[in-house]
């Protein structure tokens, strides 16, 4: 399946939360990931940024997609990481 991630975490668990889906999925923009990834991975990455996050103060984003077939990307301004990968 192919999954976007976008989170918004306090400044102290940033690093542990980038780090963390740098595992699984490529780097689009800050605090914003994508990638083909299992079933198995996704949930492992849930379960590992669920121990780092902070409930009353962070959120996670998960889009999930189960093709990118009829799927389209447009970036304007500053292309920063993963501009290859389009959706």
């Amino acid at each position: 399946m192919f999954v976007i991630v976008v989170y918004d975490v306090g400044e102290k668990r940033v690093v542990k939360a980038l780090k963390r889906c740098r595992k699984y999925l490529n780097w689009v923009q800050n605090s914003v990931f994508e990638g083909e990834i299992s079933e198995a991975n996704l949930t492992k990455l849930k379960m590992e940024l669920d121990k780092i996050i902070v409930p009353d103060e962070d959120s996670v984003i998960f889009y999930t997609l189960r093709s990118t077939r009829y799927s389209d990307r447009q970036i304007m301004g500053l292309r920063k990481g993963g501009q290859d990968l389009i959706i």
